[in-house]
């Protein structure tokens, strides 16, 4: 138990030290005939890994799609003339034209096919039902997603695989696809399954879907594949079994319910990954959004994920989902966990459903509202004020005494703020990072994130085969109880099994509700944590500015994005409306090219070391700042008039515990200045739109009047 301690101790203090990440080298393994008794044949051609993956989201290709048509809503990009470049129509509501799945796919062959180890492809591969005048057909989905695995082969396929009978070694590299709510017909609406859906992309997805999972895939559309053999898994989560917006279907308390159904799933597959001594990446479309007055997924569901992950917290790695187009992350808080919630005793919902498409207003309001609820984070203490023995003893013992009472006092400190994140590692909460999409709702964008693969051992690697190592889905379950950290699950175990105070037999008979176990008390903490094999060490964000490469506009000035009319039904015209480009004949683009947006490893705004839960606190923390310290200040910006939202002008006023009320009114003021004081959140905001957007806009927007 020491021995574990000290070794936490000692990686505590080289991050706290800030330790440069050391440059991964790729890791090569040698080919085998037989490895634990299991029969395998192990290629001598394996590929190496790189300790980098892509993720990729939201295509939306669209084949009606016309260059220089209109992008007003009426027109959708199919018909009209206006601004729609020959490569996409950058901040508007048009979906992708092929040209821009072309391109993407021709450049990650370029760029960055040869230095990934496994892609991650969360969904909404189909146009959105967005015309009248051209109806979606289940025909014309299912195409859309097959032209997107075709180029998935084209750029991943193996050369060689004729005559071969295993559709799983058509790569080079796994891909693993999951549903977007556009993937269906209509959209949102996903029933039990099996169903027609589930079928046909079984059909679609074969060569992505193990044998061992095609009946769990036929069942509900969820499934696992090991993307390093024996050692990380990546969970590909149904998530319009979660999302609010599915009318088929209601949440995850009740046993018929679908819901239910894959968080039982998911649980045993973690269960079963703990014991076999892998980690494992969950990625779904549709992100756990919740904030005070919005959600994404039902409430029950939310529940039993936030629950899942603490209880998992040793197994999960990290979490990746797309559906929301803005490049963001949320904290999941495990003791926001409600036991009669998990029952599926949910009184009045607390939360409207968040919009299924969000319209650059809700994007703003929802940012907005993750900026309040972080502001209520634990505080962590100041640091000590550094001092010198000549310093103590400028005024005698009593200097010194008065220096060990300052030191107590911010021992005591410290232990109370890490008590109240559940330890020294952050615990109590889990991450879910989200990634901003292919479709020009902004700019298209591209994520690869880099992985620790030092203590992978290549050579003892074999070939993923769920069969020969046991059968997770068929085990009964023997529940031990709780081994969360915090009250609170103390407390969950007791109700849940009935033993809660109440001295009834029949409670203590039949648990009302089973909690997974947790990791075993003697366990260090997970990848998702502590720095170890598999922890995320950051990621590289890249974009495409279509302004500069759709060369329609580069002379011309056009409406700002604010300006924009959005109509009723909040459809975005674009930054170029109303224009029309300066040769209507013939497009000339320049090259496309993703460039590099940020990068973690040596953004100095965020100054993430990694990507643990312990240090997204510290950014939610700073982000959440109303009065931030002076480094992490910016300068004012003049300004005229401005729309004031009251939360805005009364957050530098907030004291935790506090949740300000009424933020829907607005008001018109004038004021000689207003800023996004804080550097990081305005950072964040900017990001969140993929730097489309006009910086004094976003201080308008996000900033507060000093």
């Amino acid at each position: 138990m020491m021995l574990i301690w000290t070794c936490a101790l000692l990686a505590a203090a080289v991050q706290q030290c800030g330790a440069a990440p050391t440059v991964q080298k790729p890791l090569v393994g040698k080919s085998h005939d037989v490895v634990n008794n299991f029969e395998q044949q192990i290629t001598p051609t394996r590929r190496p890994l790189y300790g980098r993956f892509l993720h990729v989201s939201d295509f939306h290709p669209d084949p009606f799609y016309k260059y220089h048509s209109s992008s007003k809503q009426e027109d959708a990009c199919h018909r009209g003339e206006g601004p729609a470049g020959i490569l996409g129509a950058e901040t508007t509501d048009c979906d992708s034209p092929i040209a821009l799945v072309n391109a993407t796919f021709k450049w990650i062959d370029e760029n960055l096919k040869d230095k990934i180890d496994f892609v991650i492809w969360t969904g909404d591969s189909a146009r959105h039902d967005n015309d009248e005048q051209i109806p979606r057909s289940i025909d014309q989905v299912t195409d859309l997603n097959r032209l997107l695995v075709s180029k998935f082969v084209e750029v991943f396929g193996k050369p060689d695989k004729i005559n071969d009978t295993d559709p799983l070694n058509d790569f080079v590299i796994p891909i693993v696809p999951t549903w977007g709510n556009n993937d269906i017909l209509p959209h949102n609406i996903f029933t039990k399954g099996p169903n027609p859906w589930t079928k046909r992309y079984l059909n679609i997805w074969r060569q992505f879907i193990p044998e061992s999972q095609r009946h769990s895939f036929e069942t509900g559309g969820w499934f696992f594949t090991e993307v390093i053999p024996n050692q990380l898994a990546v969970l590909s989560l149904n998530t319009l079994y979660f999302f609010d917006s599915n009318a088929a279907v209601d949440g995850c308390a009740d046993p018929d319910e679908p819901g239910h159904q894959h968080m039982e799933w998911l649980r045993i597959q973690l269960r079963f990954l703990r014991q076999r001594g892998m980690k494992a990446i969950l990625i779904g479309h549709v992100p756990p959004a919740r904030t005070e007055s919005k959600m994404s997924w039902d409430e029950t569901c939310w529940q039993k994920y936030t629950l899942w992950l603490h209880q998992f917290r040793d197994v999960v790695v990290g979490s990746v989902y797309g559906h929301m187009n803005i490049d963001h992350f949320m904290l999941q808080d495990s003791e926001e966990v409600d036991m009669l919630t998990l029952q599926g005793n949910v009184q009045a919902a607390a939360r409207d459903t968040m919009d299924d498409e969000m319209t650059i207003q809700s994007a703003a309001d929802y940012l907005t509202e993750l900026r309040l609820d972080w502001s209520h984070l634990p505080d962590p203490p100041k640091s000590e004020q550094s001092h010198s023995e000549d310093d103590d003893m400028v005024d005698g013992p009593h200097t010194v005494k008065n220096s060990k009472k300052k030191k107590r006092n911010a021992d005591k400190k410290g232990k109370k703020f890490l008590k109240k994140i559940g330890g020294q590692w952050g615990e109590r909460y889990s991450l879910s990072l989200v990634s901003p999409s292919v479709i020009p709702n902004y700019f298209p964008t591209l994520r690869v994130v880099e992985y620790n693969i030092s203590g992978v051992d290549m050579d003892s690697l074999l070939p993923a085969n769920v069969d020969k190592v046991g059968l997770a889905q068929q085990v009964d379950e023997k529940w031990l109880g709780v081994e969360g950290n915090g009250e609170i699950f103390e407390k969950a175990r007791a109700f849940f099994e009935g033993t809660d105070g109440k001295d009834t037999k029949a409670q203590s008979q039949k648990p009302r509700f089973k909690v997974p176990e947790g990791p075993a008390k003697s366990s260090p903490p997970g990848p998702a944590y502590s720095p170890q094999t598999f922890s995320w060490l950051g990621y590289t964000q890249y974009y495409a500015n279509l302004t500069y490469i759709n060369n329609d506009f580069m002379n011309g000035t056009g409406p700002s994005l604010n300006d924009v009319e959005l109509g009723s039904e909040g459809w975005k015209e674009g930054k170029h409306s109303g224009k029309h480009p300066k040769d209507k004949q013939k497009p000339r683009p320049n090259k496309f090219e993703y460039k590099v947006e940020y990068d973690t490893g040596d953004d100095t705004t965020y100054n993430l070391k990694d990507l643990t839960v312990r240090s997204y606190l510290t950014l939610a923390n700073r982000i959440g700042q109303y009065k931030p310290p002076r480094v992490d200040q910016i300068q004012s910006i003049e300004d005229e008039e401005y729309t004031e939202h009251d939360e805005v002008i009364n957050n530098a006023g907030l004291k935790k515990g506090k949740k300000h009320k009424g933020r829907k009114h607005k008001k018109k003021k004038k004021h000689g200045k207003r800023k996004a004081i804080n550097r990081v959140w305005f950072a964040f905001v900017r990001r969140a739109f993929v730097g489309s957007r006009d910086e004094q806009e976003l201080h308008d927007e996000f900033g507060q009047p000093v």
